[in-house]
């Protein structure tokens, strides 16, 4: 049975605080020199693209602010492209861009519960 679109908002929530959990108080120093550190935040980046294809559009129009392309994106490049990944920008999604999707996702965990419950 496959996961409700409810379920696969879950998913990203837990995963951003998971990220969030890894690198708390780092710095970017650390987070560059730390191989665990990359690696945790890379799969938990894999797991919130990997999710964010199942979002119904109608459900992401409520969140227009936020790159649903490039998130669905970001996951072929770790997966397929890993040599290129660039701790940098890894860092910068982190710090800029995750904590507006956690934000959204909130939201849209509460739209996708009022739908479920009729």
């Amino acid at each position: 049975m496959p996961r409700s679109v409810l379920l696969r908002l879950v998913d990203i929530r837990d995963a951003i605080r998971g990220i969030h959990d890894v690198t708390a108080g780092a710095t970017f120093d650390g987070f560059a020199n730390s191989w665990g550190m990359q690696r945790a935040v890379e799969r938990g980046l894999e797991i919130i693209s990997e999710a964010s294809r199942h979002v119904p559009a109608d459900l992401k129009a409520l969140a227009p602010d936020i790159p649903w392309r490039q998130i669905a994106a970001i996951g072929n490049l770790l997966r397929h492209e890993y040599q290129r990944t660039d701790i940098m920008a890894t860092w910068n999604i982190i710090e800029e861009h995750l904590p507006p999707l956690g934000i959204a996702i909130e939201q849209l965990i509460v739209a996708a519960e009022q739908r479920e419950s009729g």
